[in-house]
């Protein structure tokens, strides 16, 4: 897609489209995440704890929710309507321009539809977008957020019992067994 630039400060979600083409077109991915200090409105739309996502699949979408609550990295869902929100990049000289026209329409939700049109919304597969740049600092500090979201979400596809017990996708639903209570409360105290 070709893109005319009319906001110099959003240059971070032309890296992310070029990022989840590249994933979707040359590596074949079934399903892409991409996770980013995107917006300072996310703060303004789920708050300074919550990040936000994006995506195209409702599973998805409750399994971050869900992975949020294991781990503590809060997460809260944006709006997903491609068909309203995306003519706010409209432009006479390129495919699409760089940031929305109206500041006041999503502009969190429009800046994750911005990176998603470059893999094109009839892709099949799952794509979500983690904004967390309001989570991601407590005043002077980084607060690591972020790193436990991907571990909870992603667990499911681990060896590691703990990950396989605190991930929302792929769980059986089992209790633990005795063997991982035991690898659990090992790891509380490493």
């Amino acid at each position: 897609r070709t893109v005319e630039i009319n906001n110099t400060d959003a240059e971070g979600r032309l890296i992310l489209a070029d990022g989840v083409a590249y994933a979707c077109k040359d590596l074949g991915a079934d399903i892409i995440l991409d996770m980013a200090t995107l917006t300072g409105a996310q703060g303004v739309a789920t708050g300074k704890y919550h990040a936000a996502v994006l995506t195209n699949n409702e599973e998805w979408e409750k399994a971050c929710v869900k992975a949020g609550r294991n781990c503590g990295d809060l997460v809260h869902p944006l709006v997903y309507c491609p068909e309203l929100h995306f003519s706010e990049f409209t432009s006479a000289v390129a495919d699409m321009k760089n940031s929305v026209a109206d500041r006041d329409n999503t502009p969190s939700s429009c800046a994750g539809l911005f990176i998603a049109s470059h893999i094109g919304f009839d892709w099949p597969g799952v794509w979500v977008h983690i904004d967390i740049a309001a989570p991601v600092h407590a005043g002077e500090r980084a607060t690591g957020y972020g790193v436990a979201l991907l571990l909870s979400l992603f667990g499911g596809a681990s060896e590691d019992p703990l990950l396989n017990m605190v991930s929302p996708l792929g769980c059986n639903g089992d209790s633990p067994t005795e063997d991982m209570e035991r690898d659990s409360k090992r790891r509380r105290l490493v």
